[in-house]
This record gives structure tokens, C-alpha cells and sequence, in this order.
């Protein structure tokens, strides 16, 4: 049985662990890939859309542990990904 990932606190903590864990023994299969977002926002986009689709937004992005903004932009940058 594998192990279970330690809970890191710190970004210090974290590098420590990576560099000196060996990975192969821990239990990966309930990561989650993530993106950052490292581009400046600077221009702003204004929209209309129904109040259950906004609700609808809002409920998906709690989900996900992000803002629905955030999540809005995800679907976006998806959309344009995938074109």
C-alpha cells in the first residue's frame, strides 16, 4: 500500500519535500491537474447572461475551489484551445 501525501503548509516545506521525497512511494491518484495564472489582466470584458446561467457559473466554480471569474476565463482559454 502506497502512502498518503503529507499536508504541506509552505511553499518552503513544500520544495523540501519534492527534493527529497521519493514520489514512487506516495498514493498520486487523487492529484488534480491545476493551472496558474501568470498573465496581467488588463482589459475587461462586460456581458449580459440570465440569472440561473451566472448561478449556474457561481455553483461549477465553488466546486472547483475558484472564483467564477477564474472560471469563466478557464472555459474561454478552453474554448480557444480547442478551436
Amino acid at each position: 500500500m502506497k502512502k498518503q501525501l503529507p499536508t504541506l503548509t509552505t511553499d518552503k516545506d513544500a520544495e523540501e519535500f519534492v527534493t527529497s521525497a521519493d514520489l514512487t512511494q506516495f498514493d498520486l491518484s487523487g492529484m488534480q491537474r491545476t493551472s496558474f495564472e501568470f498573465s496581467p489582466k488588463t482589459k475587461q470584458v462586460n456581458m449580459r447572461v440570465s440569472e440561473q446561467l451566472l448561478e449556474a457559473v457561481k455553483a461549477k466554480a465553488a466546486e472547483r475551489g475558484m472564483s467564477y471569474q477564474r472560471f469563466i476565463r478557464q472555459a474561454l482559454e478552453r474554448a480557444i484551445h480547442k478551436a
